[in-house]
């Protein structure tokens, strides 16, 4: 198996799909001729051609409009919004109309279509570039919301979007596109969507978490076996709509104490989603209050203070020994 970065991972993904299938159409700003902002799609153009990759004019709306129309006759349409926080224009696009086009048409048509979107801090961008908007498109029926964490989750899980039968928003956090390598398999595969899975066993406490705050769970998990003598199970959500309660509840009956961490701002997000839910299924197998952590209730700061406003190592830690006290 090949040493892959997540974009290097991505680019495999797409690639396969457009050999896999004709139907398959890659388009978005600047992803044709230029390879994407971060090189996602370079040199699939070249491979494909211009009418199976292609620039978009700068406009959201048209992109996300362009996915639903081709997707309902028949077309598999993988739209990169360049960035997720430019995902406003766009939004009744895909939750006013692809999102509701099954339920709307009784069934006689659906939008098979991944929106691919770079999201996330830690990264010094401009302003709205690093906007965690995922808990918007989490509350909206009829779409799937995916956060892989690393190359290999991400290759899996984009090829099952991309051949999933509704719509799909694909979110890659841009910290993850070039931070690591990892084993990424050169053949096709896939990974189930609304799958959870735990990447670190443990049996005093349950830490749950997506995209690039997973890395931040197991190394926050390592200190506290370390400093604390915990045994912290970490889970990897994958997907965040539709939750996997299963694998959740499963790990909480072991464990009986469990702390949420996103990236997202506090209020009416992932983890205030997922502690609802804890608290309807495994109520009496808890031994203490679900804590979370996250970042405060404002707008992503600029670059000069965002190493304050995003959940560290160290106040993960801090929120595990209050969890572990309750």
């Amino acid at each position: 198996m090949a040493q892959l970065t997540m974009i290097e991972a991505i680019r495999s993904a797409l690639s396969q799909a457009l050999e896999k299938d004709e139907r398959v159409l890659v388009f978005g700003e600047d992803v044709g001729v230029s390879g994407g902002v971060f090189r996602a799609t370079d040199g699939l153009l070249q491979r494909f051609g211009e009418e199976r990759v292609f620039d978009t004019p700068l406009a959201e709306s048209s992109i996300a409009g362009l996915a639903t129309g081709l997707s309902i006759q028949g077309f598999l349409p993988v739209a990169e919004i360049q960035f997720f926080g430019f995902v406003f224009e766009a939004m009744d696009e895909i939750i006013g109309q692809a999102a509701r086009m099954r339920f709307r048409t009784g069934g006689r048509f659906h939008c098979p279509i991944v929106y691919r979107a770079p999201f996330g801090g830690g990264v010094k961008t401009p302003e709205l570039h690093a906007d965690s908007l995922e808990g918007l498109f989490a509350q909206s029926p009829g779409i799937k919301v995916v956060v892989p964490s690393s190359p290999y989750e991400a290759k899996g899980l984009l090829l099952s979007a991309i051949f999933d039968e509704d719509p799909v928003l694909f979110l890659e956090h841009m910290k993850l596109y070039r931070s690591f390598r990892e084993e990424v398999p050169e053949e096709f595969y896939t990974l189930p969507l609304g799958e959870a899975k735990v990447v670190r066993e443990g049996k005093d406490l349950t830490l749950i978490s997506y995209g690039a705050m997973v890395r931040t769970a197991l190394t926050s998990a390592e200190m506290a076996e370390n400093e604390q003598g915990l045994s912290v199970e970490v889970i990897d959500l994958r997907t965040i709509s539709p939750l996997d309660m299963e694998t959740i509840v499963t790990s909480i009956r072991k464990t009986h104490r469990a702390l949420v961490l996103q990236e997202a701002q506090r209020s009416a997000g992932v983890a205030a989603e997922v502690i609802a839910r804890i608290n309807e299924e495994a109520l009496y197998d808890l031994e203490g209050p679900v804590l979370r952590v996250t970042p405060p209730d404002t707008v992503y700061p600029f670059t000069l203070f965002e190493k304050e406003w995003l959940p560290t190592e160290q106040l993960v830690l801090e929120q595990i020994s209050q969890a572990m006290q309750a």
